[in-house]
């Protein structure tokens, strides 16, 4: 079942024993602590690993406006980008030269595919995420709304081991990547 923004924040407000909320909009001090820290926290977690859920390929448009100095093209970076994975050409998504500069991608090359971590819609969050999200708002939640730094440090403990098991989880919905290139193996070839 998915679940909205308003539930993902009423859920960590239930596990440090705060009012759940019907809207960041309430007027509550546990809706302007969520409806403040709610998008930074989710978009921390989206963007600090590269979730299958929220990963995409794109061609860029290429921008009329040259870079001014280390590469030739520059290219308008999708919309709900939070953060790049690689950059390719020619159907492939990684093996180029880039550097992100604002909202814009530079490179040499004159067409780019993007591999990158997009914002999906929070209805598109797998259980397994929402879990992990849920410990974490619940972690960042704790000090403005109750001021309890030991009730803070149990649960940022308890929001890393869920983040780890929903890497984990993530991770076992791929092929694992092989080893390309390695001096040593290529040595006893």
């Amino acid at each position: 079942m998915a679940l909205s923004s308003i539930a993902l924040a009423s859920r960590a407000l239930l596990k440090i024993g705060a009012n759940t909320i019907a809207s960041f909009e309430e007027g509550t001090a546990e809706s302007e602590v969520a409806a403040n820290l709610y998008p930074y926290v989710r978009d921390g977690m989206l963007s600090s690993y590269p979730w299958n859920f929220a990963t995409a390929q794109m061609s860029l448009a290429r921008l009329v406006a040259e870079p001014i100095a280390d590469f030739t093209y520059a290219f308008q970076l999708p919309d709900g980008f939070l953060r790049a994975l690689s950059a390719g050409q020619g159907g492939q998504g990684r093996g180029l030269n880039y550097r992100i500069t604002g909202n814009r991608l530079h490179t040499d090359a004159d067409s780019v595919v993007l591999t990158y971590i997009f914002q999906p819609d929070k209805m598109d969050f797998p259980p397994f995420f929402d879990q992990a999200l849920i410990t974490r708002l619940a972690a960042e939640f704790c000090i403005p709304l109750t001021e309890n730094t030991s009730r803070t440090e149990a649960l940022y403990k308890l929001a890393e081991n869920e983040f780890r098991r929903a890497k984990l989880t993530d991770a076992q919905q791929d092929t694992p990547p092989a080893i390309e290139h390695f001096s040593l193996v290529d040595a006893r070839s």
